[in-house]
């Protein structure tokens, strides 16, 4: 070959919309850490609203890119291959990633003008916009060496987000369980890619599916290892049990934004790189890895909703802890069409049920964090008793937590709910899992109990003298958006579930 043709291939094409939503992010967050130097202390809060705004921008940069896929960063030549793909599953995911980003850094607003001592703003909000800016990029990621950097890029900055708190021993220790376990996931998945890599010659997932089934029978015994180790590194992100440890006492530990930020995004993060694995990269191994996620489920959502239902038995319990076991809980779901599309040919269709579930998810999960934020400005120690006759002093906050909570259940009228649970449902029984589909059935009884115990909590007379709260503006518009969200869906839950009917790649 001569010298000519070779430097062709490596040419890469930039296509600069295509980028744009991460890209404006990171540029935001830039923008925000050099302003923060300048701006004197009490105008520090101007900080929160351009992020507000560059979260925004971003989202909406999305729109120019619904007319077609567009990919970048590509290999000219006869082995096309690009890093950067803005396709529908791209756009979809950036979407719930940048939504989610923008919600919790309206809750961000108003904690930081609460802890203003404790919390430095120009620090928080450029690691809160570098996060979501990994996050954006990874679901766009189409080579392992992009999908690891993208994983890093969102996490690093949220260990230190779960520890911004000055001299909090709590916070410091959740961010430290939080690191400890995200490094080891990071060194597992990085051992697997450089084994996959090692036995078939490239990084772009396409070209790793076309060649993994036939790798050298030398190679073969290293292929299979790569395969696993990547998959458990992805297990971590997911907080799959046995790889849950870390997110009770992470969630409670960290400003309560930044839980909400993580059960969204973070859970976006670590199954969109699942999915571009699994499905993308690792088709031909499906036989390995679909019943490993089919037992990884049925083990997640029941150990999830156990777990919380143990932490109801008792109202002196955090309601961030709850909602902690409650997220593993969901993220048994999640896993059951990712599992599925390792048994079926219609692989996308079991995974559009995830996207749709996953919707469903983002927005009254942070709903019912944004009531949690509401109810901790006068109970610090929020705690499920706390909750006791909120529809007395707070009657709007009662509903949508009660309507929040009917949701996550998937009882009506929380319609959403109970339609992204049976196409979930659907995809395990249209898969042969018939066992993983009575597994979840049973686990969506367990956790009726303790979604109503809570629901039914809401609404009893107050002991004592009920706590007035003040609802302050981001709040607000927070449990507006996240409300208005939850109850169109419950009323036109086409809207989401048309991804579970149809392809996403």
């Amino acid at each position: 070959m001569s010298a000519q043709p070779l430097a062709e291939s490596l040419v890469q094409s930039v296509d600069w919309l295509a980028i744009a939503p991460p890209t404006l992010t990171a540029v935001v967050a830039l923008v925000v850490l050099v302003a923060d130097l300048f701006l004197p202390e009490p105008r520090k809060a101007l900080l929160g609203w351009i992020s507000v705004a560059g979260l925004a921008a971003a989202t909406l940069l999305l729109l120019p890119l619904l007319d077609g896929d567009r990919s970048t960063f590509c290999l000219t030549g006869p082995a096309r291959a690009c890093s950067y793909t803005a396709d529908h599953f791209t756009l979809v995911i950036q979407f719930l990633v940048l939504g989610g980003a923008l919600l919790a850094a309206l809750l961000s607003i108003t904690h930081l003008d609460d802890e203003r001592r404790r919390v430095p703003a120009g620090e928080f909000w450029f690691l809160l916009l570098s996060s979501a800016a990994g996050a954006a990029l990874l679901p766009a990621s189409r080579d392992l060496a992009t999908l690891i950097v993208a994983l890093e890029v969102a996490s690093l900055p949220a260990f230190a987000l779960v520890g911004i708190r000055h001299g909090d021993k709590r916070s410091s220790e959740a961010a430290l369980k939080f690191f400890l376990s995200s490094v080891t996931a990071t060194a597992v998945s990085l051992m697997g890619i450089s084994f996959v890599y090692a036995s078939t010659g490239t990084l772009y997932l396409t070209q790793v599916a076309q060649r993994l089934p036939h790798v050298d029978g030398q190679l073969h015994t290293l292929a299979q290892t790569g395969v696993v180790l990547t998959l458990v590194g992805f297990a971590f992100k997911t907080a799959a049990v046995p790889f849950h440890f870390w997110v009770p006492d992470t969630y409670v530990g960290a400003p309560l934004p930044v839980a909400a930020y993580l059960s969204v995004v973070g859970k976006a993060v670590g199954f969109s790189g699942l999915i571009l694995v699994t499905v993308v990269a690792f088709p031909s191994y499906a036989d390995v890895w679909g019943p490993a996620l089919a037992a990884l489920a049925a083990l997640t959502m029941t150990v999830g909703n156990v777990a919380a239902l143990r932490q109801q038995a008792t109202r002196a319990y955090s309601a961030v802890r709850l909602l902690a076991w409650s997220s593993v809980g969901q993220a048994g779901y999640l896993l059951v069409p990712i599992a599925a599309a390792g048994y079926t040919k219609d692989a996308q269709k079991a995974i559009g049920s995830t996207v749709a579930y996953a919707l469903m998810y983002a927005a009254v999960n942070l709903g019912a964090f944004a009531v949690a934020a509401l109810v901790g400005r006068s109970r610090t120690l929020n705690r499920i008793s706390d909750y006791r006759g909120l529809y007395a002093t707070h009657p709007i906050g009662a509903l949508l937590l009660a309507f929040f909570l009917l949701c996550l259940a998937g009882l009506p009228p929380g319609v959403i709910g109970l339609f992204a649970k049976v196409t979930v449902f659907s995809a395990a029984v249209d898969a042969g899992l018939g066992w993983l589909a009575v597994v979840m059935a049973v686990n969506v009884v367990i956790a009726l109990f303790y979604y109503l115990q809570w629901t039914a909590l809401l609404f009893r007379a107050p002991e004592g003298e009920p706590a007035r709260h003040r609802v302050p503006a981001p709040v607000t518009a927070t449990l507006a958006l996240t409300g208005a969200v939850a109850v169109a869906l419950s009323g036109a839950p086409q809207l989401v579930l048309r991804f579970a009917a149809g392809g996403l790649f």
